[in-house]
């Protein structure tokens, strides 16, 4: 599938600043069932076109057990239309090879992202079932696009078989790039019911950030809405709601995207669970929690009689703060506040104070750290302090194509400073325990894809095995 982005702007070369995408560079990124390719057809002051060319694995597709046009057609998930048209893969697209722009920034040159400019779009194979071009200039013309529409016969040898509901569509306009790309985002899959992820309620907070300042005065706003949540009437009354009251949460747009939000959060309760059951296994009863932060792990030991003595050491003093409050440290039972130890410090000096335990635990901390620094952290914690067991997770790059609102080649919280795939975390992790004298054996954390593996993964170390 192919769409084209064309402005004849005074200086057309700018739209390379606004997109983040240099016109001499073939650029690519990874989608969950294929790659999305960037790259110039033309590039001039006088005219710049920038394509973006979908390569879908049909094999992946049928793999993410989606249901894709599969309704009374056994071979649904075989034979579809998926691949060839403009639908919610591009979509996803859109928003990881174009994230910057539709988010409004441009570093280069700011002052481009609130200029209007003329643009021509083309859309190669855009589907649009119960509504065809009239549903395509309902959804386009309120906004100011002019629209030139091309129907396609579903077989040239066979005219009696009639036209297929599959358009090439060319709309015109003058408006902001990230308008543009906005609208694209929200009125491609408007206009295709088949999705190919599955709709819940996030797919309301990306319609209403996607759609504000334009979906709320739509006439056609009901059906955009219904259209986008397939018809879900839950949802889509949901949303309508939000529209109609003005009530659209903000999102702090250098905050990760609310699906990978949601999704991390649901993570983070299963990697606790997990780090809390190997703490377990290891019959510790003497554990320190280094990078706290604000003591969820610690609240869950504390439930647990096993754990003896239970220390928190995190490098910001508020954290610690934090963790005192959710701890209701004041309002604690003596006995209770007497298992419990916190400190400030950092995992990169020698410290007695980390020295004598029988487990540490270390929970999405080292991918904090630059990687120059991963030295002395492995000789604070593995030469010096020395605890029995360490059980340590990170994150793991390669499932991040997974979050399709994730752009490409960004990490999943800005404060990371690399995140390693399997192999990489395995390298370090058997290299530290080979140095010093540890066994070390491996766990993923989270749902497994069978191509990326899970989003996160996890080290236990064991010392002197």
């Amino acid at each position: 599938m192919l769409l084209t982005i064309t402005t004849t702007y005074k200086n057309a070369t700018d739209l390379g600043f606004l997109l983040h995408k240099h016109p001499d560079k073939l650029q690519t990124v990874d989608l969950a069932v294929g790659k999305a390719h960037i790259f110039y057809p033309e590039s001039s002051s006088e005219k710049t076109t920038v394509a973006l060319l979908l390569d879908i694995d049909s094999i992946d597709m049928v793999r993410g057990v989606r249901n894709l046009s599969g309704k009374g057609f056994s071979l649904g998930q075989y034979v579809n239309d998926r691949p060839y048209v403009a639908s919610s893969f591009m979509s996803v697209a859109l928003s990881k090879a174009f994230s910057t722009a539709m988010n409004g920034k441009c570093k280069n040159k700011p002052e481009l992202v609130d200029i209007k400019m003329p643009f021509e779009v083309k859309i190669s194979v855009l589907p649009a079932p119960k509504g065809g071009e009239l549903l395509i200039r309902k959804l386009f013309e309120p906004l100011g696009y002019i629209i030139v529409a091309e129907r396609h016969q579903l077989d040239e040898k066979f005219e009696n078989w009639g036209d297929s509901k599959y358009y090439t569509v060319s709309l015109s306009n003058e408006l902001k790039l990230k308008d543009l790309l906005s609208h694209l985002y929200v009125l491609i899959p408007a206009l295709d019911n088949d999705k190919h992820y599955f709709v819940s309620q996030n797919e309301i907070d990306k319609l209403l950030k996607k759609g504000k300042g334009w979906l709320e005065n739509h006439p056609e706003k009901e059906q955009i809405t219904r259209r986008y949540l397939i018809n879900l009437n839950s949802l889509s009354r949901q949303a309508l709601e939000r529209l109609n009251e003005g009530i659209e949460e903000e999102e702090n747009e250098d905050e990760l995207p609310v699906e990978l939000l949601e999704k991390k959060e649901t993570l983070h309760q299963q990697r606790l669970k997990l780090v809390l059951e190997k703490l377990k296994d290891s019959g510790a009863k003497k554990v320190i929690d280094l990078g706290c932060g604000e003591g969820k792990l610690i609240r869950m030991m504390l439930k647990e009689k096993q754990f003896q003595n239970i220390t928190g050491m995190d490098i910001s003093y508020s954290e610690l703060t934090k963790c005192k409050e959710r701890l209701h440290w004041d309002e604690m039972a003596p006995r209770q506040k007497e298992r419990i130890d916190l400190f400030q410090g950092a995992l990169t000096y020698k410290d007695k104070r980390l020295e004598g335990y029988d487990a540490a635990a270390i929970v999405e901390v080292i991918e904090h750290m630059d990687e120059n620094r991963l030295k002395s952290f492995e000789r604070v914690v593995f030469e010096f302090a020395k605890p029995k067991n360490v059980v340590l997770t990170t994150p793991n790059g390669e499932y991040n194509v997974m979050y399709e609102n994730l752009e490409a080649g960004t990490m999943r919280h800005t404060d990371h400073r690399f995140e390693w795939t399997r192999k990489e975390f395995e390298n370090w992790a058997n290299q530290v325990a080979e140095n010093n004298n540890y066994s070390v054996q491996f766990e993923p954390i989270g749902e497994v894809d069978e191509k990326v593996g899970a989003p996160s993964q996890m080290a236990i170390f064991e010392y002197g095995n």
